[in-house]
């Protein structure tokens, strides 16, 4: 018998219970589709880590107060922090960089006399933060060292901010209520959208000392940076400037290399620990899927060990007319398979349809992975050969007098 007329009775033998056929291959559906939505989930995730963090600039390396067990370092008392002035000191002192900024970010009402925002990103920066995140001035002008120094009670507005509170008007001039804290406005930012989960044109920015000054209430160590952001001139340098920064900052910090009491971090680097943080996370989902695919084969084996026991009478007449042991193991190995592959047909084509779908509409990224389609269909095949391969061999090794005599 040839391979095409197996294949076609096996079809037949399909066909003759849809609705039983197609509840066997549901446990397949869900495994594969699981396969290409949770790598599509994990994708996302680190797609998102890494936009947010390329989203600050180019060639960044950050500075951080380093953790250890029981606190900062090991020294008592608040952690060795850089300050406002030091930020002078290393732009003077370490080459190759094109500029260096802090961030100090609190959450205040803005308000005009006729227009009210509540809960509006403030974030208090300095001069260099247009370099170092690659930003631009649409009007007027950016913080200066000068505002900084003196903490002058002035604002910078994101794009969206200047047109909900100012409508076509010219901002630059007027005076705004951030908090109970009259400021000026000296410029607007530049469109530039959402990066990552950052609304720039959504946010304000003021000069960090005058965070400090009026809304940081830390008694311990109030006007300490918790990050610090150099951008290097090129990848190339980058190395470079972290040789410099790291002696440089240790000199201001009155710290050894056995406990520096801060940390050196690239974006590559956070993108790796970041990466590596997912990786967890998508070693379980991919175990979760896998389970999965296992319960859909087991599934497909108990039906077939059922659909050998029904048509016992049928394989004898098959065996009695002609047909060879190995005719009938094919026939019901490949029923075994076509009901994977058409489990991992309608699970691909879900499992695609939903990642797009919770893209577009739900709350969390997703990244569709190619890969895993023929990944996961190949799979699917691999369960139904290894499911199938017991019953098939059961339904040949039946004795054809017997399996005529069946009732």
């Amino acid at each position: 018998m040839s391979f095409l007329q197996t294949l076609k009775i096996a079809w037949e033998g399909l066909t003759l219970n849809k609705v039983r056929s197609f509840l066997t291959t549901l446990g397949v559906i869900i495994g594969v589709a699981a396969v290409i939505a949770m790598l599509a989930v994990s994708a996302g995730a680190e797609a998102e880590v890494a936009d947010q963090i390329n989203a600050l600039g180019a060639n960044l390396i950050m500075i951080m107060p380093s953790f250890t067990r029981g606190g900062f370092g090991t020294r008592a008392g608040p952690p060795p922090s850089l300050h406002y002035p030091d930020l002078i000191k290393i732009e003077q002192n370490v080459t190759g960089i094109n500029g260096i900024s802090a961030e100090q970010n609190t959450t205040q009402n803005v308000r005009t006399e006729t227009t009210t925002l509540t809960d509006i990103p403030v974030v208090g920066t300095t001069a260099g933060f247009i370099a170092v995140h690659e930003y631009t001035v649409a009007e007027g002008r950016f913080i200066t060292n000068e505002d900084n120094d003196r903490a002058n009670k002035v604002i910078v507005l994101g794009y969206d901010i200047a047109k909900e509170l100012f409508g076509d008007q010219s901002p630059v001039g007027q005076t705004v209520k951030v908090g109970s804290v009259r400021l000026t406005v000296i410029g607007v930012m530049s469109e530039k959208g959402v990066v990552g989960n950052t609304d720039y044109d959504g946010r304000v920015y003021v000069p960090i000392t005058l965070v400090f000054k009026k809304w940081v209430n830390d008694r311990f160590n109030r006007n300490a940076l918790r990050v610090v952001y150099v951008s290097a001139q090129s990848k190339e340098v980058m190395d470079d400037v972290m040789a410099q920064l790291n002696k440089l900052v240790m000199q201001i910090l009155d710290t050894t290399a056995d406990s520096p009491g801060f940390t050196l971090m690239t974006q590559d680097s956070v993108i790796t620990m970041r990466t590596a943080a997912t990786e967890t996370f998508r070693n379980l989902l991919a175990w979760v899927a896998g389970i999965s695919l296992v319960v859909g084969g087991i599934g497909i084996m108990n039906i077939m060990l059922v659909s050998v026991t029904e048509r016992t009478k049928e394989i004898g007449l098959r065996q009695a007319i002609g047909a060879r042991p190995r005719d009938v193991q094919l026939q019901f190995l490949l029923e075994a398979v076509l009901l994977s592959l058409i489990g991992g047909l309608i699970g691909v084509i879900a499992g695609v349809s939903g990642s797009w779908l919770f893209n577009q509409f739900g709350s969390m990224r997703t990244e569709i992975v190619w890969s895993s389609i023929p990944l996961a269909f190949g799979a699917a095949a691999l369960v139904g050969i290894f499911f199938g391969y017991y019953p098939a061999t059961k339904a040949a090794q039946l004795d054809p007098i017997v399996a005529l005599r069946h009732e």
